[in-house]
């Protein structure tokens, strides 16, 4: 059986853009202007529940247990401003507080292209880079943000 054969991707993996969004605000009003040079901790994972009958010594029997997800980990970030910072200390004064959220796989020619879809995102670690003026560092290091929930958005077909 031979496996049908599909066009090439669109989309690389160095090409994306990160999207963070706070309870109420337009889609146009972003919680901050960041560009990242890595994301990772896109993830989910069944955990599994086995359960081993009496009687039946040959197999366990396996159910699906909860659903876990990653933590979104984005390194080495530019910005024109403190959005992220301020909204670590908005947290900390509103621990109710949870933003929601894009990553956006782009296309070679810069279309949007396939969207992960993050919510109930809120933000466990951000940390500035070392101060060293040879070096012409980055505005971010690293923020890590735990999310409650992931879902996805393929393109839509012409």
């Amino acid at each position: 059986m031979e496996c049908p054969t599909r066009p090439a991707p669109l989309f690389m993996t160095f090409n994306f853009k990160v999207n963070l969004y706070l309870p109420g605000a337009e889609k146009k009003s972003e919680l901050c202007c960041a560009a990242f040079s890595e994301c990772s901790g896109l993830e989910m994972s069944l955990e599994p529940k086995t359960i081993r009958e009496g009687g039946n010594n040959a197999q366990p029997i396996h159910l699906l247990g909860k659903v876990g997800y990653g933590q979104l980990s984005l390194k080495r970030g530019m910005s024109s401003d403190f959005g992220l910072w301020n909204w670590f200390d908005k947290v900390q004064q509103d621990r109710r507080l949870r933003a929601s959220g894009d990553v956006i796989m782009l296309a070679v020619d810069g279309s949007e292209n396939v969207k992960f879809k993050l919510t109930g995102c809120l933000p466990v670690k951000i940390s500035a880079p070392g101060l060293n003026a040879i070096s012409g560092g980055n505005a971010i290091e690293e923020m890590q943000i735990v999310y409650e929930s992931l879902s996805y958005e393929l393109p839509k077909q012409a």
